[in-house]
């Protein structure tokens, strides 16, 4: 008998990342329940009274035998997902501060695996948006202006250096508005080389066009103006695409189209936008608390808010100032 819909309750669970030594911990569900035989996180059930922070230390060692403080614990992303026979929100928390040495105590394999490793396809489709998470940076670098005496290989490595300052990004974007579609992506094959050579993957910025143009980039970002047009991905998996949004509704659309992450802002008054409305942190965190992809907050941000952005559910900071050179 098919269930109605309005009997389909929604399952609170209590999701772990819990990583050591840069591996993250993974368990494979046993194959006699729902989405049996695939990896996950461990994790369970929220119950009735419960927090959900205490829920995950409950679960955590009832399953891995590991003690986590609850202090530790920093929130990541909230992921509502409708599996047609059950509805699930996996309320998702990161800790490195575990104790003890897990084994899986309900005789479930489990392993500590590098999270460039993990691949969609082996776990369940909800946890999907915890890979991006996991396998995203904090810190999503974006270029600024390239006036100057230097030539953009020059200034593009003095922005190098003053990045290494803050810990080292996994990603630059490559902003350029000013720039036409001939010379950016001329900019952009100057760039690749010099972010190769760093260690660092490039994402380009505009169109659809630019990632064509430059197909060996990391990814492409939207801006709104950009993504607002389009109804599907439009680029290959396997690379990045994010999306510039400042709204429920634009954060909505990016999932729609199939992006891996979104930047939202401004959270404080910008240098760049002086007397434009900033959506301050409450704001932030209830446009964030809905959403089911990463978001990076901006906007007047420096690394040292990283705490702070994390607490209130953001991916990490994206930003030009705290790393780009003044020109």
């Amino acid at each position: 008998m098919v269930q109605a819909e309005s009997e389909i309750r929604e399952v609170h669970v209590a999701v772990g990342v819990i990583v050591r030594q840069g591996r993250v911990l993974i368990a494979r569900r046993p194959a006699h329940i729902h989405q049996g035989g695939l990896l996950e996180f461990p994790g369970g059930k929220v119950e009735p009274d419960e927090t959900v922070q205490a829920a995950l230390a409950r679960e955590i060692a009832e399953e891995t035998g590991l003690r986590i403080p609850v202090g530790s614990l920093r929130p990541v992303i909230g992921i509502r997902h409708d599996y047609g026979d059950k509805r699930v929100f996996l309320d998702v928390w990161r800790t490195d501060q575990a104790e003890g040495e897990a084994h899986g105590r309900e005789g479930q394999p489990i392993e500590w695996v590098r999270p460039e490793s993990l691949r969609d396809e082996d776990f369940p489709v909800a946890n999907r948006p915890i890979i991006r998470a996991l396998q995203l940076p904090c810190l999503l670098a974006i270029t600024g202006e390239f006036r100057s005496d230097d030539t953009p290989e020059q200034l593009l490595n003095r922005a190098l250096v003053n990045m290494s300052k803050h810990g080292r990004s996994a990603l630059i974007v490559l902003r350029a508005p000013a720039l036409d579609a001939e010379s950016y992506a001329a900019l952009a094959e100057t760039a690749l080389d010099e972010c190769e050579a760093a260690g660092v993957g490039l994402v380009v910025h505009g169109s659809p066009s630019a990632f064509d143009d430059t197909p060996d980039a990391a990814g492409l970002h939207l801006p709104w103006r950009e993504a607002q047009n389009l109804s599907a991905r439009p680029v290959p998996d396997g690379v990045w695409l994010g999306v510039s949004c400042h709204s429920a509704r634009e954060i909505d659309h990016a999932v729609a189209i199939g992006a891996d992450y979104a930047t939202l802002g401004p959270v404080k008054p910008t240098e760049t936008h002086p007397g434009s409305p900033s959506l301050g942190w409450p704001a932030f965190r209830d446009l964030v608390a809905s959403a089911s992809i990463p978001v990076f907050c901006l906007g007047g941000l420096q690394p040292g808010d990283l705490d702070e952005a994390w607490q209130a559910g953001a991916q990490g900071l994206a930003g030009i100032g705290y790393w780009w050179p003044q020109v």
